[in-house]
């Protein structure tokens, strides 16, 4: 066994971090010094069986790599190291995949892990950093151009993501997708199949989905007719309660910001709110009533949802909540009554809250930031630190037990 076989069996074995280290030190003198010449003149060797041999270590199928891979995030700073371990990754996940019906959870997480610490340059000219070091640099090396970086940062990703991943992958890959992915890739729409299945999963999935969709849209002219039936068909009662609701709510403003949306569908979306609302927790609510306030400030042809004299009263509104195509809802010919029921809410800043809508709305939005988040323990806490407030009382002192002056129990339990 070579030398450099006895380190990779101890990455796996036994002193992980130190066979690491004695690892790459031999992947930067191979690169350096070559053990077989090159087969022209110029060509760009890099070690890649050795390098190859690293990254399936650190890729393992039966235990959990996350403190090696935290170590490794340094060697990732160094371009011929990120482009290098993007192609051997891609090889490992395609092998891995390709053998298991199902991936193993603890290779997804590992290779999550990997992939999510590969950090593209901005531009060509960032790409400076080599660990196997050269005295001179050719136009012609793959290594030096930041096209063929995205393309095998999209490859890698791409590699990965066709394969059917568990949902706490799937989970962690849509909280990173417009950051950290889309940016970078260099043809972003071929996301869509995935964002697309994933918004299919249903739940805080789909929620998660939708921002990556937005995007295609918005900024790769991607052609996505049911985005705003998808957004609405989310709205239902779980959507107050669940893990990632400051983020829909984040997202769903930012949808819904754009001035040339038809009037019928921001319609739909105050109306299924509203009706949402009459069953919300007051946490939820102190940020939902801004929400919909902000949405008739934006959109004018929809405040005569708030302005239609005898609106309808619950038995005769003609918004239908079971409907899923906006529109076909009917919600323009029907009145926020809700709102007005809200304003008798036993929690006193919800009812303010819901008053809003009884005086002519400001132009400047209500910034929904410091609601997102906002918690049933905070309300209470807020409401302890405001203290008792005294109150002005009007009353008759009582004369007899039941109030009567002659009667009987008044003549034996007199109170003072």
């Amino acid at each position: 066994m070579s030398s450099w076989g006895r380190c990779s069996h101890f990455i796996v074995h036994h002193s992980q971090e130190l066979a690491l280290g004695t690892l790459m030190k031999f992947v930067q003198l191979e690169g350096a010094h070559p053990l077989e010449k090159p087969k022209w003149e110029g060509n760009y060797l890099f070690p890649r069986p050795l390098f190859k041999m690293v990254v399936e270590g650190l890729l393992s199928l039966e235990e959990d790599r996350s403190l090696l891979l935290s170590q490794f995030r340094e060697y990732l700073e160094h371009d011929d190291i990120r482009y290098h371990t993007m192609q051997a990754a891609s090889d490992v996940v395609a092998r891995v995949a390709n053998g298991h019906p199902e991936v193993p959870l603890i290779f997804c997480n590992n290779a999550f892990t990997l992939l999510s610490a590969v950090s593209l340059p901005r531009q060509e000219s960032d790409i400076s950093s080599f660990y196997v070091r050269r005295t001179e640099l050719l136009d012609k090396w793959k290594v030096t151009h930041l096209k063929e970086h995205r393309r095998a940062f999209q490859l890698m990703w791409l590699g990965f993501l066709k394969h059917k991943l568990p949902l706490s992958i799937c989970k962690k890959v849509l909280v990173i997708m417009h950051d950290s992915i889309l940016p970078h890739l260099a043809q972003p729409s071929l996301m869509i199949d995935f964002l697309t299945r994933a918004y299919d999963i249903g739940g805080a999935i789909s929620l998660l989905a939708l921002n990556g969709l937005f995007i295609l849209i918005h900024k790769h002219n991607l052609e996505y007719p049911d985005f705003y039936r998808k957004l609405y068909g989310l709205l239902d009662p779980s959507v107050f309660h669940v893990k990632y609701r400051a983020r829909f709510f984040h997202l769903a403003d930012l949808f819904l910001s754009s001035s040339h949306l038809p009037a019928y569908l921001v319609a739909a979306f105050a109306k299924r709110l509203s009706r949402l609302a009459l069953t919300a927790p007051p946490e939820a609510l102190l940020m939902v009533l801004p929400f919909i306030c902000n949405l008739l400030r934006r959109h004018p042809a929809c405040r005569v949802l708030v302005h239609r004299p005898g609106g309808p009263e619950l038995d005769a509104d003609p918004y239908d909540p079971g409907e899923e195509d906006p529109a076909k809802s009917r919600a323009l010919e029907s009145s926020l009554w809700e709102l007005q029921a809200l304003q008798r809410h036993y929690h006193p800043e919800v009812s303010k809250a819901a008053s809003v809508i009884n005086q002519v709305l400001s132009v400047p939005e209500v910034s929904l930031a410091p609601l997102l988040e906002l918690t049933a323990f905070e309300v209470f806490e807020r409401d302890l630190k405001k203290g008792p407030e005294s109150v002005p009382l009007e009353f008759i002192p009582a004369r007899g037990l039941l109030g009567r002056r002659d009667d009987l129990c008044a003549q034996h339990f007199t109170l003072s």
